[in-house]
Order: structure tokens, then sequence, then C-alpha cells
């Protein structure tokens, strides 16, 4: 599974980003995909954790180093079919079987904090680490897509302030504002996360029907309004 890795404790199965900086590129994205592929064929898993291997990221988001020379050089098919790719992410956690919760250990910055909000629950460590949306500054608008599946997990008036302010959070700030559960030092972070873990042993057709009613506009937006910003291929303005 490369960048990925997991262990099943009990019910829960613990799924690690190995990715040094986990950033979004092809080969991650087709990672993730194929690690859920495989903890969803765990039969007594009820719950799943995402963590991060690297001791101060969680996930610095898209992989720039990799798609802005796509773009340079005009290769939009390219560059359009990984966006393509990161909404099928999205939407896979979106409407995956299982309670679904983040272990933020670390920065969790543009893309990285968008994968957060497709998370069903959020926990984040209190000792260090940003949780931001840098875009206002490098000229990327969100795609229809990102900015619903924000407001998921964000409320609305912390959604408006960090994109258009750039605003960093720190984990204290996310958990006064409701975006984690709970912030604590990493130290104590998944030992709390497996606690919480561990008491939701949810039926998997019941999670998964709920999901899809929660989160159907959502990827319908994904599905509907993302496409002719993806299909432009102006992914930015500034």
């Amino acid at each position: 599974m490369g960048a990925f890795e997991y262990a099943v404790d009990d019910s829960v199965a613990i799924i690690t980003m190995n990715n040094d900086e986990n950033r979004f590129n092809p080969t991650f994205l087709k990672g993730f995909l194929k690690v859920l592929d495989h903890v969803e064929r765990e039969s007594a898993v009820k719950t799943v954790v995402i963590r991060s291997a690297h001791e101060k990221i969680f996930s610095n988001g898209i992989d720039l180093e990799w798609l802005v020379p796509k773009i340079q050089k005009n290769d939009l098919k390219t560059a359009k079919k990984f966006f393509y790719q990161m909404n099928e992410l999205f939407k896979r956690l979106l409407t995956y079987p299982m309670i679904t919760i983040a272990a933020i250990n670390g920065h969790a910055f543009a893309g990285g904090a968008i994968l957060s909000c497709a998370f069903d629950f959020r926990f984040m460590r209190s000792d260090r680490g940003f949780f931001c949306f840098p875009e206002v500054d490098l000229g990327i608008p969100f795609l229809p897509g990102m900015n619903a599946l924000l407001k998921k997990a964000i409320p609305m008036y912390k959604v408006e302030e960090m994109q258009y302010a750039g605003s960093r959070l720190t984990g204290y700030d996310c958990q006064e504002h409701h975006i984690v559960i709970k912030a604590c030092p990493l130290n104590e972070l998944m030992d709390e996360v497996l606690e919480f873990a561990h008491g939701l042993k949810k039926e998997r057709k019941i999670v998964r029907e709920m999901k899809l009613r929660l989160n159907r506009e959502i990827v319908r937006i994904m599905d509907v309004e993302d496409a002719p910003y993806i299909d432009s291929g102006q992914y930015n303005i500034a």
C-alpha cells in the first residue's frame, strides 16, 4: 500500500499516512482510496482513525511541485484528471460505511485541512500545528464542492474568516469553534482519539445510509457544479 499502512485494534482501524508531508498527487490519492478499500474488507471494523506519521504535519494539501509544472506545460488533461480524482477521495470519505476520525497531529494546511473536513470527527494536537487555508494569498479560489465540504465541519463565520483573511487556527481555536472534538497535547492525542473511537461501534449499514442522506448535497455539488471549473483549466486567478 506504499504511503499508507493500517492496523486493526478490535473494532477500530488506524490508518497511517506515511508520505512525508502527505501532499496530494495521483499516487497519494490512489493509495488513500486503496487503503480505504482494504479497511472496508475488514469485517470487524466499525470505526476508522486517520493519522500522519510525520511528527509535525498532518497534511500540507496539494502537491504543487507536481501540479504546477503540469499546468505550466498546458497538460490540462492530467490536471483535470487529478482534480476529479481528488473529488473521488472526498466523496468516498463522505459516503464511507464507517465512522471516520481525523487525528490531526500537526499542521493541516489548505487541502490538508479540507481533507480533515471530509471525516466525521476531528481531534487536534494542541501544542503544535495550525489549521488554515492560505489560498487567498495564492490566488486559488476553492471549488464549489470544497466550500460545501468545509461548511459541513466549520461554522460559516469561521469559513469566511479563514478564507478571506487566511487566518491560522490552533488546536484550541478549533476546539472553541467546534471544528474539532478536542485539542490535547501530542502525547495524549491518540489515547483520546482511540477512547472516543472504541465507543462508536455503530453498524455499517445505518452509518452509510445516514451519510448518503446527510452528505447528498455536497456530493451533488462536486459532481455537477465542480465540473465547469475543473474542465475550464483555470485553476487560479492570481
